[in-house]
């Protein structure tokens, strides 16, 4: 087997994305051959280096599994929750697999994520480049009006996790609902990028409080077919699908 870059090998044995993968080498927590590494450029052989992460050795994942939650609200999307909070993977406990969320839903926000242990998958899932689209579905405080809708397709500026200020990605917008009698909309919102509670962030820069978040879509794939808290397996075409 060839020489393979330590981030992917680390992604590749599901521990982790590759992105995450390169903040472990970088903070010195990955040992090869006995060997703190903290070169992003290092490379491993599979078959003759043995790479440590907290002190355990790792290996290729041999089964792939590729699985679509209807995440329900009240669960965190982290692998490790050091709070005691309840973890997405307590939902899927019947696979073995180490699972890795494809990105991130907060909290208090419900619907479609995808697990994998294959770390190249979830790479590509989540690299910003491949522009796959999620769309969620938005219940706010107020009545939202065309005016809202074409400042949230144009791009608005939020504040990042870090303070800097961004402005979002043309969005597609649709109006699903307006009760006015309860002084409520509901939106649809469509984005390609993952920033830090981005759907919350957007709703406030036009002045709306958002009630209720939940992702209906990962590109085409859509949880209407699966009840809050329930889990399959993708489809071979579903996979092909997502990685095109």
């Amino acid at each position: 087997m060839e020489n393979v870059r330590l981030q992917k090998y680390i992604a590749d044995c599901g521990i982790c994305s590759r992105r995450k993968a390169e903040e472990l080498i970088s903070q010195g927590k990955i040992k090869v051959n006995g060997k703190v590494v903290q070169e992003l450029g290092s490379k491993v052989n599979p078959e003759k280096d043995i790479v440590m992460y907290n002190d355990r050795k790792i290996t290729l994942e041999e089964n792939k599994v590729y699985i679509l939650l209807n995440k329900p609200i009240g669960y965190v999307t982290t692998v490790k929750e050091q709070f005691g909070r309840d973890k997405v993977t307590d939902l899927i406990k019947v696979v073995k697999e180490r699972l890795i969320p494809a990105g991130r839903l907060d909290m208090y926000t419900s619907g479609a994520l995808i697990l994998s242990n294959d770390g190249e998958f979830i790479n590509k899932l989540t690299h910003p480049k491949n522009e796959i689209e999620k769309t969620y579905n938005v219940t706010i405080a107020g009545v939202v009006n065309n005016e809202d809708c074409e400042k949230l397709k144009n791009g608005v500026r939020i504040n990042l996790s870090n303070n800097d200020e961004y402005l979002t990605k043309p969005a597609k917008v649709k109006i699903l609902k307006i009760d006015e009698e309860k002084h409520l909309s509901r939106i649809q919102i469509t984005i390609h990028e993952g920033k830090n509670r981005e759907i919350r962030k957007m709703c406030e820069a036009i002045g709306k409080k958002v009630l209720a978040l939940h992702r209906s879509k990962i590109g085409n794939i859509d949880v209407k077919d699966l009840k809050i808290g329930s889990w399959r397996y993708l489809t071979k075409e579903e996979i092909k699908i997502l990685l095109k």
